[in-house]
């Protein structure tokens, strides 16, 4: 068993014309406060919602990758080493990471379904 202790965060994306709409509705609307994010990340916002953050990024869904989209839940685990252990012996492809963000580790993972998983341990 890998010993998932928390979602950390949910990501979910909108275009560049979409942004100024969705931050009004998560944060005028719904009225999640901000939260706080590393030095150089992209464009977009972060929210708090107890313990668990809502990550808005942006997403040009005209690339040739559209349908390769960056919606994940992220799962903080104990021991990330264990975790990517457990994963490969299950036959599980791990994707490394492409944007490393600083204080954490992490890789993703697909589901049978093809949905994102990210899986973290602060460093």
């Amino acid at each position: 068993m890998i010993g998932v202790l928390a979602i950390d965060h949910v990501q979910v994306t909108v275009t560049r014309e979409q942004l100024p709409a969705a931050k009004r509705f998560y944060a005028d609307i719904l009225g999640l406060p901000p939260a706080p994010r590393p030095g150089d990340s992209a464009e977009g916002a972060w929210y708090q919602i107890g313990p668990v953050q809502l990550h808005l990024a942006l997403e040009d869904r005209a690339t040739p990758d559209a349908n390769r989209s960056r919606r994940h839940v992220c799962y903080r685990v104990a021991d990330l080493a264990a975790a990517e252990a457990r994963l490969r012996e299950s036959g599980v492809a791990i994707m490394g990471d492409r944007r490393p963000i600083p204080g954490v580790r992490r890789f993703f993972v697909e589901d049978p379904g093809g949905n994102r998983i990210e899986v973290s341990a602060p460093e």
